[in-house]
């Protein structure tokens, strides 16, 4: 039977220890006991735990082996606010597929509203990827940057591969742009950029141009901010992992 797996708030080389929601879950809920042995992510590497102490405040563990385990992506997701519930699934899923990092970006068609909350939403949004890093069994929590500005963003980009998924390229697939980068580079860390609803304006798409970044195609179908995320994740990961 697989082990119940989770991250830890504090560690050191032996040990680790769950705090807030995740030691009253563990305590409450479950009604953990010393003793009890879970998989616990430490400091990006998982280990067989066993529980030394239990109480609604903190769980302790003493850190056995390191077992073996999948890392992240080499993949940095550039995306557009847009509606907040869409957005939210759109970042789990991610988070679920092996994202690396994720920077929410106030694009000049983002919803002004939007743009004016997101910095509040920022906590909740790394709620949600702790939470499905747990449940997709990761050993590394997707980082989320705070809302930055499409110039900034783009002027402290260092992913040496950058695709933007643009609605007007025709004729270069995903695809074909991620087989060419393969072949001719051998650093591996690809940035995507998915504009808000409305796609990015054509200052925004020079912008891109001037930052180096291959615009290429999902297809002729307009897709979804969320569905064309998770799109080019998938696709991505046949190629980078």
């Amino acid at each position: 039977m697989t082990r119940r797996r989770w991250i830890a708030d504090t560690w050191t080389a032996t040990t680790a220890t769950l705090t807030g929601d995740q030691a009253v879950h563990l305590s409450r809920v479950l009604r953990a006991e010393p003793g009890q042995i879970y998989d616990v992510v430490s400091g990006g590497f998982l280990h067989r735990a066993e529980i030394t102490s239990v109480s609604e405040a903190e769980v302790h563990f003493t850190l056995h082996e390191e077992l073996e385990s999948d890392a992240a992506l080499p993949l940095h997701l550039l995306l557009a606010v847009f509606k907040f519930d869409h957005m939210e699934w759109a970042i789990e899923k991610a988070t679920e597929l092996g994202i690396a990092r994720i920077t929410p970006i106030l694009a000049r068609r983002t919803e002004k509203h939007l743009a004016q909350a997101a910095l509040k939403r920022t906590e909740r949004w790394r709620r949600i990827v702790l939470e499905a890093s747990k449940q997709s069994r990761r050993t590394t929590i997707p980082e989320i940057a705070d809302p930055t500005p499409i110039k900034q963003a783009l002027e402290h980009e260092k992913s040496p591969n950058r695709i933007l998924l643009s609605e007007t390229e025709q004729v270069l697939t995903l695809t074909a742009a991620l087989v060419a980068t393969k072949s001719t580079q051998n650093e591996a860390d690809t940035a995507f950029a998915i504009g808000p609803e409305g796609g990015w304006t054509p200052e925004e798409m020079s912008l891109f141009t001037q930052h180096n970044w291959q615009h290429v195609t999902l297809g002729p179908r307009i897709l979804r901010a969320e569905t064309a995320a998770i799109a080019a994740i998938a696709i991505a990961s046949t190629h980078l992992s």
